[in-house]
């Protein structure tokens, strides 16, 4: 890595590691949004995509993260329409129905609300992350949303959609428009190696810079709060650094 590290946010450490930087609970269009905002004018935006627990500490973390190096960033609760529930103790059955009461077009307004927030709010440019379900969203976004970058961090839906009126990844990455970077780990299960490469080799054609990355012995949300089981700090700390320096080629 070169030049100031201030230029280059970090991603991932944990919430301990970020001064606790004030949020804004917003509403844009319909969509409440969580919102950090950077000391001055912002270098870009970030769509930060929850996973499937919604709009947890973890994500409110992300976004002071990026707040901190200069970005305006926005975290849409994609489960406003069911209460806007939060599952902080990561209980899937709590969670699977709540996801999947999601559909193409409450996405399709949900992230159209926070890019146009962020482009409101000053940003010249706009990239989008997202994690778990928010990286199958985010993959989505770089062939339909008003984004400048994405980045998918294990999103599933690559051989079939998750969603009524989504595509899966496979009909979406023939689409992409703008750079694309996404993670994945061999130990996943519900993203095998195999279909991984499936979206490789559709996604390579584009007109677009894209990359795929896999990390052996990493399984599903090997990137979460360091605090989870789950978390493999060596593919996590790569992705982070990998991630730094491919938001700061595309958005500046």
């Amino acid at each position: 890595m070169t030049g100031n590290d201030r230029d280059l946010p970090p991603l991932p450490r944990g919430p301990q590691d970020t001064a606790q930087l004030p949020l804004a609970r917003i509403d844009h269009g319909g969509t409440p949004l969580t919102v950090a905002r950077p000391d001055g004018a912002p270098r870009a935006g970030i769509v930060v995509v929850q996973e499937a627990w919604g709009v947890t500490g973890y994500i409110e973390w992300l976004l002071r993260v990026f707040a901190d190096v200069g970005y305006v960033a926005a975290a849409p609760h994609l489960y406003h329409r069911r209460g806007d529930v939060v599952i902080e103790d990561h209980d899937f059955a709590k969670a699977r129905p709540v996801m999947a009461s999601l559909n193409g077009e409450a996405i399709t307004a949900d992230i159209g609300n926070a890019t146009g927030f962020l482009r409101e709010a000053g940003a010249p440019r706009v990239g989008i992350i997202g994690f778990c379900m928010g990286g199958t969203i985010a993959l989505w976004a770089a062939a339909h949303s008003d984004v400048d970058a994405a980045v998918t961090f294990y999103g599933s839906g690559i051989d079939k959609p998750r969603w009524s009126g989504f595509e899966s990844g496979l009909e979406t990455a023939a689409r992409v428009r703008v750079p694309w970077l996404g993670f994945y780990g061999d130990e996943d299960r519900s993203i095998p190696p195999a279909q991984v490469e499936r979206l490789r080799t559709a996604i390579e054609p584009v007109n677009a810079p894209t990359q795929i990355v896999r990390y052996p012995g990493a399984g599903h949300a090997f990137a979460s709060d360091p605090s989870s089981p789950k978390h493999v700090r060596e593919a996590a700390e790569d992705a982070g650094i990998r991630t730094r320096e491919f938001l700061a080629a595309h958005l500046g």
